[in-house]
């Protein structure tokens, strides 16, 4: 099998982004972009891939770990930063794969492809991934020979006229053959107007040397590079599209499609409802049979089958819910576990609780599990029945069966089959609230 080493390019901090965040770090699907990248490069090659960053940025060598990370000290151009990886390339590779940190939507089948071709007969020096774009705007073109292969990468400022009719553009992807990919790149010379390094000098280097290089193509959009704000919207709408397709084909009903948001780690079962609006953030898993209402916000969370969430509610990381659940309008769940049959119909809050099967919470219902310093539990027993308006002060259990008053603040723990009622007494003065008005009246209020 052919040994692939990937090296991902990451050093820049993308000035156009106008932010403190490594571009790299930014968040497309709740995940960052270049995580996207190393998640698809390791389901085509067991070796860890080599990633080069600027010095300082040890938040991007934490993000990639335990990705190997070699730093490019000063911004000499893209063959000077493959240069740097190229000592911690793995001895003996067959093909030294460069990538971009920012090109996250790279799918499976282009990279084997791409690989396919750099193991061919004739094997080429150098495979480079071009594409065809509807507008190529400025973009180097792939310049290629009588026979097919790939003779030249011109930048579009040197380009001359029939150069820039040319629709196959440059995405920067290599493969470059391992067993040469030093002495390629060892070669390339910063002799040029900003006295940088430029990767796609390899292709002529190696077309002198009497080398055989090559081109294949690619999608568009999985070519998206992300270079500002801008971009970074168009990529999320890629992966959303694409998201959005394969919930559908899978067994899924979107109502509007366009206005539902997923994550990269998003699972749902087969014949869901999803309503409009509804946002998916990282580490939601949702069974069979559920149905998720509109202007629903859900991270972190696991729903069982036949639930039902919303409409507008929201469920935090570690909300966790059973089978036949329902979670109402204006309901927040946050690490909390409801077990089988359990309803929150509307306007509550449950916090850092166990939830018991069968038990109905009333409107209104808060679980005070926080004192300004500490967080805890709130227990309450399958089929309890908890009244509108209560105050549960946590830590404090509700037994199994037991019945709350609407209104009451709980502090203490409720025995099984109990009725627990905690309210002030009533007072009526009769006739005071039409002394009020006249009082008001007179003052002219």
């Amino acid at each position: 099998m052919s040994v692939v080493a990937p090296v991902i390019l990451a050093a820049g901090m993308g000035s156009r982004m106008k932010s403190g965040t490594p571009k790299v770090l930014h968040k497309i699907g709740g995940r960052a972009m270049i995580s996207h990248l190393l998640a698809t490069v390791g389901s085509i090659t067991d070796e860890e891939a080599v990633v080069v960053v600027a010095p300082g940025m040890d938040d991007v060598k934490g993000e990639v770990s335990p990705a190997r990370c070699v730093i490019q000290p000063d911004a000499k151009g893209t063959g000077h930063a493959v240069k740097c990886a190229l000592p911690e390339v793995k001895e003996g590779a067959d093909t030294v794969l460069v990538l971009y940190g920012d090109t996250s939507l790279l799918s499976r089948e282009t990279l084997i492809k791409m690989i396919e071709a750099a193991s061919a007969d004739k094997k080429p020096a150098v495979v480079v991934l071009g594409f065809e774009p509807a507008d190529p705007l400025e973009y180097g073109r792939l310049v290629l020979d009588q026979k097919g292969d790939l003779a030249a990468i011109t930048e579009y400022a040197d380009a001359d006229e029939t150069v820039r009719k040319i629709g196959l553009c440059n995405s920067g992807v290599m493969a470059i053959r391992g067993d040469i990919a030093s002495e390629l790149i060892n070669e390339i010379s910063s002799n040029n107007a900003k006295q940088e390094f430029y990767l796609t000098d390899i292709v002529e280097i190696a077309n002198r040397k009497g080398y055989t290089c090559t081109a294949v193509i690619g999608d568009e959009d999985e070519l998206l590079g992300v270079n500002n704000r801008e971009q970074l919207a168009n990529a999320e709408a890629v992966l959303q599209r694409q998201w959005r397709k394969q919930a559908l084909e899978s067994g899924v009903t979107l109502i509007d499609p366009d206005t539902v948001f997923f994550s990269h780690d998003t699972q749902i079962g087969q014949d869901v409802v999803i309503e409009p609006n509804v946002f998916f953030g990282p580490g939601v898993k949702i069974g069979d049979n559920c149905q998720i209402k509109a202007f629903s916000h859900l991270e972190g969370c696991s729903v069982e089958n036949s639930s039902t969430i919303g409409p507008f509610a929201r469920l935090r990381p570690g909300a966790s819910l059973g089978e036949n659940v329902k979670i109402g309008n204006f309901v927040e769940v946050k690490k909390s576990r409801l077990d089988d049959g359990a309803k929150v119909s509307h306007l509550s809050y449950i916090g850092d609780a166990h939830v018991g099967a069968d038990a109905n919470i009333g409107a209104g219902t808060i679980t005070c599990n926080y004192d300004g310093y500490d967080k805890f539990k709130t227990e309450i027993g399958a089929g309890a029945f908890v009244g509108s308006n209560t105050a549960l002060v946590a830590p404090v259990k509700v037994g199994k069966g037991a019945i709350i008053g609407a209104g009451s603040t709980i502090t203490r723990d409720v025995d099984d089959d109990a009725l627990s009622v905690e309210r002030a007494e009533e007072v009526q003065k009769s006739g005071w609230a039409a002394r009020f008005r006249k009082l008001k009246a007179r003052l002219g209020k």
